[in-house]
């Protein structure tokens, strides 16, 4: 039975401009009906008294539930709480999975609104974790950065994609066109004739300034690079024009780095002038003790959980990061090619999937980052698919994570029979002295 039976309740259904609402008194009936107001303060403000008359009217204070709409609800939410309203959010595959309690195929605002009260009034639902303003506004930070992020690698892609067309062989001349000496010579010589035309020692002293490699590497890039251009400037289709598309590109390109970089030092700034600036910086350095983690993805996962005091078991932290299986079982049937659910954050995942590449590869010195991960990559898992792997490693990532943040001590790398070890001895020291 839910914990808000005996309760007034409040279903909102979420729009862009407008949301609409149903108040169901304790008893159950409907004691507002359909009730629409504005998303501005004129709006927010009559639904707040229609809130304390419900108050009023049952001497209880009404619950308040909402689905989550993306960014629609956040206003709302925020200012309900900062009234001490009590308003919680709910997820909404939950509600779309119970609006169908009518047979009519019947959808809108005011039946949802309805919906949505009906559903938390008369069951045990689970809702969202608050998240604060300044948790909220670093949370958008983060992902403005890796909007940015995707939009330079668009723009890289189809710039690579356009040397096909124009500039054939220039895409495999360099290990990322994208680099500084790749950017800077595809600028200065953008077309075949620019670096046909131009003189040997000319071409090599730039090459020699620009990567600091030596006469050698950049005696072997001019031959490679005088035999594309020579190639492309018969095959490419009307190189000529090419220039402008090479101006617009490291334009487009250098503005999104730029933008990238600005994000980052604006990520830290505000961490440092936040209200759990110490607590967030020292959870930081616990996640960068897990060698391969960047400063990027520890904020990732950090702004994107919130708070690691919102789960009390490490499945749960799995979960919302949307890394354990789906279980696809009915009577005797039972699935056996189950996938991840991906039901969680995707933003945190991403970050997750990077550390866990780091985590099973090995430093230039043939060091793994993680011997307990790799061994567990590369030779327990062997058999597996490598995206089941790699799955695997992830989820292993996340209880150690859970553990960290839990314990507020940084990671060591410990075999698993270590650990068990370890966890006899203290249960016999706890017996001993029983």
């Amino acid at each position: 039975m839910s914990q808000f039976y005996d309760l007034p309740v409040i279903g909102v259904d979420v729009a862009a401009d407008f949301s609409v609402a149903t108040i169901l008194s304790p008893s159950g009936d409907i004691f507002k009906k359909y009730f629409r107001f504005t998303h501005n303060l004129n709006g927010f403000e009559s639904f707040l008294q229609l809130i304390k008359k419900t108050e009023e009217e049952f001497n209880s204070k009404p619950k308040v539930f909402c689905e989550s709409t993306g960014i629609y609800h956040l206003t709302l939410l925020h200012f309900l709480s900062d009234r001490q309203i009590d308003i919680r959010v709910i997820n909404p595959l939950i509600t779309n999975s119970n609006k169908n309690f009518n047979i009519r195929k019947v959808k809108n605002d005011k039946l949802d609104s309805f919906s949505i009260a009906r559903l938390c009034k008369f069951n045990d639902v689970k809702t969202s974790f608050f998240t604060s303003k300044d948790m909220l506004h670093l949370k958008f930070l983060v992902r403005d950065y890796y909007k940015t992020v995707d939009l330079r690698a668009n723009a890289k892609k189809a710039f690579t994609n356009a040397l096909y067309v124009y500039y054939p062989g220039m895409q495999n001349a360099f290990t990322d066109i994208t680099g500084k000496t790749p950017l800077a010579f595809i600028s200065k010589y953008p077309t075949p004739d620019d670096l046909l035309n131009a003189s040997s020692d000319e071409v090599l002293t730039f090459l020699i300034s620009s990567s600091r490699r030596g006469s050698k590497w950049a005696n072997t890039k001019l031959e490679m690079l005088l035999g594309i251009a020579s190639s492309a400037s018969v095959l490419g289709i009307n190189p000529l024009t090419f220039t402008s598309k090479v101006r617009r590109f490291v334009d487009t390109y250098n503005f999104y780095e730029n933008q990238r970089l600005d994000i980052v030092d604006e990520i830290q700034d505000f961490i440092d002038s936040a209200s759990f600036a110490d607590e967030f910086n020292y959870n930081i350095s616990l996640l960068c003790s897990f060698k391969g983690t960047g400063f990027i993805s520890a904020i990732t996962l950090l702004a994107e959980m919130n708070d690691i005091n919102n789960f009390t078991r490490a499945s749960q932290l799995v979960a919302f990061f949307g890394v354990n299986p789906a279980v696809n079982e009915s009577g005797n049937f039972k699935g056996d090619s189950n996938k991840m659910s991906k039901r969680g954050t995707a933003v945190g995942r991403r970050a997750l999937y990077a550390i866990a590449l780091s985590s099973i590869r090995k430093t230039k010195a043939g060091v793994p980052m993680n011997q307990v991960l790799y061994d567990a990559y590369h030779t327990k898992l062997k058999g597996k698919k490598k995206k089941v792997r790699l799955v695997a490693i992830m989820n292993k990532l996340l209880r150690y994570i859970f553990s960290v943040l839990k314990n507020q001590k940084p990671y060591e790398v410990r075999d698993s029979r270590i650990h068990q070890q370890m966890f006899m001895s203290v249960d016999k020291s706890f017996t001993d002295v029983a």
